[in-house]
Formats: C-alpha cells, structure tokens, sequence
C-alpha cells in the first residue's frame, strides 16, 4: 500500500516545494501545437504590463473621484480603455495569450469599467439620493462583474462577431461621457434638481442591465482581417470631423447610438437562424 502511494506523494511533495516559503510565481498550463499539455512558470510580460497600466488608471480614477476632481477621473478611465484595447492585441501579435493574462484582464477590467464609473456617478450625482444612488451605483458594478465571468466561461463558445451584451468598457464609456456633456452644459443637467439625478440612477442601472442582457453587439474583431468598400472611409472622416466639433457629446450620440444597434442586430441575426 505504501509502495503504490509514493510516486503520488514524491508528484505532490515536488508540486509543493515549488510554491514552498515567499514566493512569487505563476505555474498554469499551456497547450503545444502537437495538443500536449506543459507546465510553464513565468508570464508575459508585455500584455500584463500594459493591463497593469490600466489597473493603475481605474484605481487613480476611483481616487480622483473621492477627490472630487471628476474631469481627471473621467480622463483616467478613457485612458484604462484604450490599454485594455491595446493588451489583447499586443498578446495576440506576439503570442503571449495565457489563462493568467486573461483572468487578470477581467480583474483589471472590474476595477477600470466596473468599480470606477459607479464610484464616480456616486460621488459627482449620486450622493444626494442617499442609498437609492448608493443601490444605483452597485447595480452597475454587479452587473459589470457578472458579464466578465459570463464572458470568461464563454470564450470558445460564442461567435467572436458579436459581444452578448454591452462590453465593460463600452458600458464605461456611456457613463463617462455623460458626465462630460453634463459638466458642460451645466444649465441643462441641474444636479440640484431630484429629477436629473433620477434620471442619472436610471440612466446608470439601465446600461449596466445591458451589459447582462442577451443583445448581440457588433464586436468588430474581423473588421481588421477583412477588406471593407472603400466608401466606408470617407464615411468614417466625416463621422470623426463631426464628432470633433463637441467631443463629448460625439462620443455620447455614438454610444447611444451603439447600444440601440444591438437590438437591430439581434433582430437580424435572429431573423437569418430562422431562414
């Protein structure tokens, strides 16, 4: 009996020593290209960095916002967007994809898009309904982090065309140029007034619901593997030279706009499995 059990105890005493005493270590499983299983200690350096930066710029955001320096917490979160765009692509063009990267994407993705722009609808609006904004703000976040897990145990599995719901990020966005327009149109968005802020708790619980619900968003992955009409460019510089004009509330019409595109197509796409 002891025999039989020793090459399982010298396996888990060697699984043991490598994670013995203060360490700091990652060991996860990767695939080969022959469809073999290895253990690899390390990780990459690059992708985790660059996610790393946006971490830093969602926690500088939560800070900023406690501050009540809301232009400087909204610049943060537009700066943790466009590094969370960036990591998965410079993982992808230089083959650093792993498990570890992935989860700490989501993890810094909670933070950035999830903890951040609730945090600040709180502190900049919200504070003033007392718990009805404080359960607002944590609708939001609760529904950010259910949609980073349901998006990370459904990897492989959904057509990688479509986002199922509005991604973190976007969903950030939304928020985050609101309150752009609304600081510069301060006559119109009264934050004294019970009814703005009504409207802010709705508009805040309203896109966090959409990031959980089922409606297919256009993802744009394949956009940069295939060739598009060459009138689409033109297209696209006007859409830039008016959104430049006021780029607050270019950005704002786009995400309204987005999100209302989700039901086309969920439509479309419901109409062509029918056929």
């Amino acid at each position: 009996m002891t025999n039989i059990n020793k090459p399982e105890r010298e396996t888990a005493s060697k699984e043991e020593s490598a994670f013995d005493g203060i360490t700091f270590e990652v060991e996860e499983e990767e695939h080969t290209h022959e469809g073999q299983k290895v253990k690899r200690r390390g990780i990459y350096l690059w992708p985790n960095l660059i996610t790393t930066a946006a971490l830093l710029s969602g926690f500088y955001s939560i800070i900023a916002s406690m501050n009540g320096e809301y232009t400087q917490a909204v610049y943060a979160i537009f700066i943790a967007a466009l590094f969370d765009g960036l990591d998965g692509r410079v993982a992808r063009a230089i083959g650093a994809q792993s498990p570890f990267g992935e989860q700490f994407d989501s993890l810094s993705d909670l933070l950035a898009f999830g903890v951040a722009p609730a945090i600040l609808m709180y502190s900049w609006s919200l504070n003033d309904l007392g718990r009805i904004g404080l359960a607002a703000c944590f609708v939001y976040t609760a529904c950010a982090a259910f949609r980073l897990a349901r998006f990370n145990v459904q990897i492989g599995v959904v057509d990688k065309r479509y986002f199922i719901g509005v991604a973190s990020p976007l969903a950030a966005v939304m928020i985050i140029s609101l309150v752009l327009v609304a600081r510069d149109f301060p006559q119109v968005f009264d934050l004294q007034s019970a009814g703005i802020q009504i409207l802010n708790a709705a508009v805040i619980i309203a896109v966090g619901l959409l990031m959980i619900s089922n409606i297919k968003y256009y993802s744009f992955k394949t956009v940069d593997r295939k060739r598009v009409p060459f009138a689409v460019l033109p297209i696209i510089v006007f859409i830039m030279a008016a959104v430049t004009y006021n780029i607050p509330v270019g950005i704002l019409v786009i995400s309204i706009i987005y999100a209302l595109s989700g039901f086309v197509t969920t439509f479309m796409a419901s109409r062509q499995e029918k056929a």
